[in-house]
């Protein structure tokens, strides 16, 4: 591999971000529960999030608006605004949980920094994951961030042209096939996977995937096996 860029996704990939939000749909199920079962619930909410997406994009203020949108529609409007209320609520402690960095994410970083351009690519909102970097305390290791409305083929052919790199010398690292893999060797770039415990559903996909081009590593500190 001839690679001079190294990109990294952010949530479940340098900090933990999932399982905050699997926390905050049981809190939002637990509220709903007089509704529906717990299964029809977490669908609903599910649902709408999805059907968001093309107006909210990714990220914990989408999140906020779909789960008082999916409350709206499971009561058929009866929700009282005490129930919107801690809907608000909950959403705000998502954005200030503290930054929970994985297992030898700083040492890599740190070992990567002075030999390759390393950037972070990410879905979600601007402002939250801008200060979800700062309060990491791992901008320093970064030449940029780039945060990405979607991870198309299309997105990463633009950060890729950004950078002044052929798709080559790129290589992004990441927890999600679907996102940080796939389209990468879609462009002729080389990715790594890392998978995370837990996967959102929109995330997952349902077959395996194998590519000269692509290796999967249980942890962040192995990809320094890589450059050695």
């Amino acid at each position: 591999m001839n690679i001079k860029v190294i990109a990294f996704d952010a949530d479940d990939t340098l900090w933990v971000n999932e399982p905050y939000f699997q926390e905050t749909e049981e809190k939002f199920c637990e509220l709903l529960a007089p509704y529906l079962s717990r299964h029809t619930l977490s669908q609903e909410l599910f649902k709408t999030e999805i059907d968001n997406l093309k107006l909210y994009g990714y990220g914990i203020k989408g999140y906020i608006l779909s789960m008082i949108e999916a409350a709206l529609k499971i009561s058929n409007g009866t929700i009282s605004t005490e129930v919107i209320e801690k809907i608000i609520q909950y959403g705000k402690e998502l954005l200030e949980r503290p930054i929970e960095l994985l297992d030898g994410v700083e040492e890599t970083l740190e070992s990567l920094t002075s030999n390759y351009k390393l950037v972070v690519a990410t879905k979600g909102d601007l402002l939250d994951q801008r200060r979800k970097l700062h309060n990491s305390g791992l901008g320093k290791y970064f030449h940029h961030i780039e945060v990405m409305s979607d991870k198309q083929e299309i997105d990463y052919k633009d950060l890729v042209k950004r950078l002044e790199i052929d798709s080559a010398e790129f290589l992004m690292i990441g927890n999600s096939l679907k996102s940080d893999v796939l389209p990468v060797l879609g462009i002729g770039g080389h990715a790594i996977h890392i998978p995370f415990h837990t996967t959102w559903a929109h995330e997952k996909i349902d077959h395996k995937v194998e590519h000269e081009r692509m290796k999967s590593m249980e942890n962040i500190a192995q990809v320094l096996s890589l450059f050695r």
